[in-house]
């Protein structure tokens, strides 16, 4: 079980591939815990602030054109408007935050998919998070092609600019880091009916003190 920092509420992360349920499982999530009278907060990446949605148009705009390091930039940008005005003050008053993707999410896809150094990348993310790191981080696993093809008409940059060898780096690239802490994560296999994906989130979810509610 993962220990309950005293006066803090608790960061829960949505990780996966494209295509993976992210945001249906978040919404599940949320409803369990409204209904159980939970104090939560959901967002995305990049997304979630002002600033966030302008930036999130920008790199998933299927006409956007630049790099990886341009890429990684942006989202940290993001990023750090998100923790500064929705995270940390949420995380301050004892909230349970869910965010569908978080700092993975960027040594994924331009960590392992793109081949940026994953010590820079971690070296900006410390900057842009100002240390701050999920206490639980769900994995939703697919595989790349399963995925992609869930997507269905809703095309992003991410489905046009880049190939399926490039999606399965990235799956490969969550892998590792799942493997390297597997304390923090729960790899949960999103292949399955969604009330099973939705059942194997909330197990995950009993690690943390904070949200066993969700799951009485």
């Amino acid at each position: 079980m993962i220990p309950e920092a005293a006066g803090r509420g608790r960061f829960v992360t949505i990780e996966g591939g494209e295509g993976a349920g992210k945001t249906s499982q978040a919404e599940r999530i949320r409803r369990r815990a409204l209904g159980a009278g939970i104090d939560i907060v959901v967002t995305r990446e990049p997304g979630g602030t002002t600033l966030g949605e302008d930036v999130r148009r920008i790199l998933l705009d299927p006409r956007s054109v630049h790099g990886a390091r341009a890429d990684a930039l942006l989202f940290n940008v993001a990023r750090a408007q998100l923790v500064e005005s929705v995270i940390r003050p949420a995380l301050d008053r004892g909230a349970l935050v869910i965010s569908t993707r978080f700092t993975d999410s960027t040594l994924a896809y331009q960590g392992f998919g793109a081949g940026l150094p994953l010590d820079e990348l971690r070296a900006l993310e410390r900057f842009a998070t100002a240390g701050l790191r999920p206490d639980l981080t769900i994995l939703l696993d697919l595989p790349a092609e399963v995925g992609l093809a869930r997507k269905g008409a809703e095309v992003t940059r991410f489905e046009s600019a880049f190939g399926l060898d490039f999606h399965r780096r990235v799956r490969d690239g969550f892998l590792a880091l799942a493997a390297a802490e597997p304390d923090r994560f729960a790899v949960l296999d999103a292949t399955a009916p969604d009330d099973q994906v939705e059942a194997a989130a909330m197990a995950a979810l009993a690690r943390l003190p904070a949200a066993a509610a969700l799951v009485d």
